[in-house]
């Protein structure tokens, strides 16, 4: 009885939203949660931190001395309101210890989750990762007025929780994606983590400096509740798991992808060929592409709100708005170039190997100019503001660049690639706020950001030589597993008539 009334409700729903279009909404509201509660503490902080005394105490005489003819800070409007001075003082070292730590949670958490989604349900992870996200942002006020070392701990408990996000993502969007939507599905999910970095410093800023630092944590925990339940009810592993879908849809996702694909896991995946995997070029490029990228990426995502306060002199509400404005950009930005690349890679125009090296380029090359030019413009603030726009705007390409580029290769362990790159990169996140926090420790100044900035255009320079050279946006052979050349020339020959007889399909799984 069941049975028979489900799907009833399934065609009434997929007749209106294509379910993979819900699934791929609310795995951006679920990025845009878990970025939005990790970016939050970089804009809260500026309000828990008692500015003053750690003034007072930032330098030695000697220090002092040393950057006396440093050069100095821009001139800003209202940059000490009372509001900016919290009840804590912690130095820069500690300060970057707190921001870095979320990663060491994320770092252990990725290849584990990945095996998980993969073997079991994504969807179940992705659920965990949002709850434990939520509860640690609930109790971090109790924890920062406990001891700094209990802030370590709930950032911990974040990263873990936050670690196992985008590779169980890739695990849905390989189950759920047609290879001719996969860019632009792919820029839906993950450019929610700009929107939930918009929404989350626009949200800090306001509610630290009407309502203190305490609201930012229960306000913005106690909303992500309500994802949790909506994704319960709407989304499941697969298209076959799925009863809110219409059975064009379905049909749709399984003739595109394949059987197996479309099923998820009722057939089997082989053993990672882990031999094979590391002695991939296409691999390695995602692998360097992504940690350069990461480096930078994390610089303006962490380290942009204390640029504003110690150079720029901005206050905590100009901050929150102006830190925020780029990752909006970036989300125009993301859905424009990943439904043009989609379109000209639908039409013949490129190939997707040529989509995913012009996406990257674009993430990388723009914002080394800008960061280039942001060296040597001084304190013209309005201009630096147009710069990091800019910058971080183009960043967006790397949804529907580098990120995609491992369901591309390798499908069967898209979640377990992106753990292995993803993990790789967060050590950027790991070191960028104690780099940051010894670079301008008693020395907050132009120069000292000068030096930052210059070792973020290396890097971005190395990113683009490796991923030009190295990446690809073809099915790499091992995506079959440690099978003989053989299978796996039958798999592909076998495979080839599907892909050739599949039916163009409109918005909705509906054959033209």
């Amino acid at each position: 009885m069941v049975d028979q009334t489900v799907p009833a409700k399934g065609n009434v729903l997929g007749s209106l939203v294509p379910a993979r279009y819900v699934l791929a909404v609310l795995g951006s509201i679920a990025m845009a949660i878990i970025y939005g509660l990790k970016v939050n503490l970089s804009v809260a902080m500026v309000a828990m931190l008692n500015h003053s005394a750690l003034a007072a105490h930032s330098s030695s005489p000697a220090e002092a001395k040393e950057h006396v003819n440093a050069e100095p800070v821009c001139q800003g409007s209202n940059s000490t309101e009372a509001v900016e001075d919290g009840p804590f003082i912690w130095s820069e070292p500690v300060q970057g210890m707190i921001l870095s730590c979320y990663f060491w949670g994320y770092l252990v958490s990725q290849v584990p989750g990945a095996r998980v989604a993969e073997s079991f349900s994504a969807r179940w992870v992705m659920f965990f990762s949002v709850l434990i996200n939520v509860v640690c942002t609930l109790l971090t006020p109790v924890a920062a007025k406990m001891h700094y070392v209990a802030m370590i701990v709930m950032r911990i408990g974040e990263g873990i929780g936050g670690g196992v996000t985008f590779p169980a993502m890739h695990v849905m969007l390989a189950s759920w994606a047609p290879p001719n939507e996969r860019s632009v599905m792919s820029a839906i999910v993950y450019a929610g983590t700009a929107l939930g970095t918009v929404i989350s410093m626009l949200m800090a800023g306001v509610l630290a400096g009407t309502l203190g630092w305490e609201s930012v944590f229960y306000v913005m925990g106690g909303l992500s509740c309500l994802w949790m339940v909506l994704w319960l009810w709407l989304v499941q592993d697969t298209p076959s798991k799925q009863a809110l879908i219409s059975q064009e849809e379905r049909d749709f996702i399984t003739s595109s992808l394949g059987s197996g694909s479309a099923s998820g896991h009722n057939e089997p995946k082989p053993p990672v060929p882990w031999r094979k995997v590391f002695t991939s070029g296409p691999f390695y490029g995602i692998l360097i592409a992504h940690v350069c990228n990461n480096w930078g990426w994390y610089m303006l995502l962490i380290e942009l709100p204390f640029y504003m306060k110690q150079v720029l002199q901005f206050n905590i509400k100009e901050n929150a708005v102006v830190t925020a404005i780029p990752f909006l950009t970036m989300w125009f930005f993301s859905m424009a170039l990943s439904k043009t690349l989609d379109a000209l890679r639908t039409r013949g125009k490129i190939t997707t190997t040529i989509a995913r090296k012009t996406a990257t380029f674009i993430a990388s090359a723009v914002p080394m100019v800008c960061l280039l030019a942001l060296c040597y413009i001084g304190c013209q603030r309005g201009l630096a503001v147009t710069l990091m726009t800019i910058g971080i705007t183009a960043i967006g390409g790397m949804f529907c660049g580098l990120l995609s580029n491992h369901i591309d290769i390798a499908p069967n362990y898209a979640g377990t690639l992106m753990a292995i790159t993803n993990t790789a990169a967060t050590l950027s996140g790991i070191i960028v706020p104690i780099f940051v926090g010894q670079i301008t420790h008693g020395n907050q100044t132009i120069g000292a950001w000068r030096v930052i900035f210059f070792v973020t255009i290396v890097l971005y320079v190395v990113e683009i030589i490796a991923y030009l050279l190295l990446a690809s946006g073809e099915e790499q052979p091992w995506n079959k597993g440690d099978k003989p050349a053989s299978s796996i020339e039958a798999a592909e020959a076998e495979a080839t008539p599907l892909n050739a007889k599949e039916p163009k399909q409109n918005y909705n799984g509906q054959e033209q």
